[in-house]
């Protein structure tokens, strides 16, 4: 009689957890959610962060704080995310740099992103495109190339394994030309170098220099990604540029949150953002600061990520990045 009033008794437990994880995924988010961001206010990073906010607002009926925590290489960011209740109500949008290189060049003492955190979607992808001061004198990526040979070329970057490093690397990579690297406290410092003359050249957030390149203040040689810039189509790809088709160089920005966070609530910030980006005016909105919107599903989004770690360690080991 026991075994069978406990049977019964489990069978009740069973039937009444079904309907848990639906409707916890429905639940989310229960309060106001805060999105980290790892970079300062006008990079790709902030402007998706605030249009997903604003977005996730309309959508749930709960706020959505952005909140700038540059720092790092975006570290600072999302090792504060990494550290919050695994709840799904603090989120992260952060480079695939932090998860792809981070880890070699900060290694991973106080913080291990690919072992603390979730990466649920890749929200977009962008590129960066090549810039140079107009006193370096050169109008095409290979009049660079060949100048490099034989003059001294700097070029600056947000630090240490950001985009727009990787980017000048693997065109230095690809090309064979030679300049010499030098490392900024973020994107803003780094592109007011190019704009003194203090640098000769960078890849550099494509919405952040094309003014200036409109401007005359700056020359664009080149965009990272394999298809042009729809700010500035005229400006070739780097596979064009140097005649080789497969060079793509593009990253992007995953939307993560703490490990161990819920499978249901992890499976509604997934459905929201494959949602999001499906919107028309999103897309649009996105595509007018160059950024491609995607929204992949979380496996997808892990094998990527994987694909990307197996593409950038190599460069990452080569080069033996440290820390500004």
């Amino acid at each position: 009689m026991t075994s069978r009033r406990t049977a019964v008794a489990a069978a009740l437990v069973a039937l009444i957890a079904l309907p848990a994880a639906p409707a916890l995924a429905q639940a989310w988010p229960t309060k106001p959610v805060k999105l980290l961001v790892g970079s300062p206010p006008g990079g790709p990073s902030d402007i998706t962060s605030r249009l997903i906010g604003e977005a996730l607002t309309k959508r749930t009926g709960q706020p959505v704080v952005v909140e700038n925590r540059p720092g790092a290489g975006n570290n600072l960011a999302a090792s504060a995310a990494a550290k919050a209740e695994p709840d799904g109500h603090t989120l992260v949008l952060s480079p695939d740099t932090v998860l792809t290189v981070n880890p070699l060049v900060y290694g991973t003492k106080g913080f291990d992103a690919r072992a603390e955190l979730v990466s649920v979607s890749v929200i977009a992808s962008f590129s960066q495109m090549l810039v140079c001061n107009p006193s370096v004198g050169v109008k095409t990526a290979a009049e660079l190339v060949a100048k490099s040979k034989t003059d001294r070329i700097t070029y600056a970057s947000g630090g240490p394994g950001v985009p727009g490093h990787l980017a000048t690397e693997m065109f230095l990579q690809a090309s064979g030309a030679k300049m010499d690297h030098v490392p900024y406290r973020g994107p803003a410092p780094a592109t007011q170098a190019v704009l003194a003359g203090e640098t000769s050249c960078g890849f550099l957030a494509t919405p952040t220099v094309i003014p200036h390149v409109k401007a005359g203040k700056l020359v664009a040689l080149a965009v990272s990604a394999g298809t042009p810039s729809p700010l500035a189509p005229e400006v070739p790809t780097l596979a064009k540029a140097l005649n080789q088709p497969d060079l793509d160089v593009s990253f992007r920005l995953v939307l993560q949150v703490a490990r161990g966070t819920p499978a249901p609530v992890l499976a509604a910030i997934e459905r929201a953002a494959g949602d999001l980006m499906k919107d028309p005016d999103i897309r649009a909105r996105l595509q007018n600061s160059d950024l491609v919107a995607q929204g992949t599903p979380t496996a997808q989004t892990q094998q990527i990520l994987q694909a990307e770690i197996q593409r950038w360690e190599p460069l990452v080991k080569r080069l033996d990045l440290k820390p500004n």
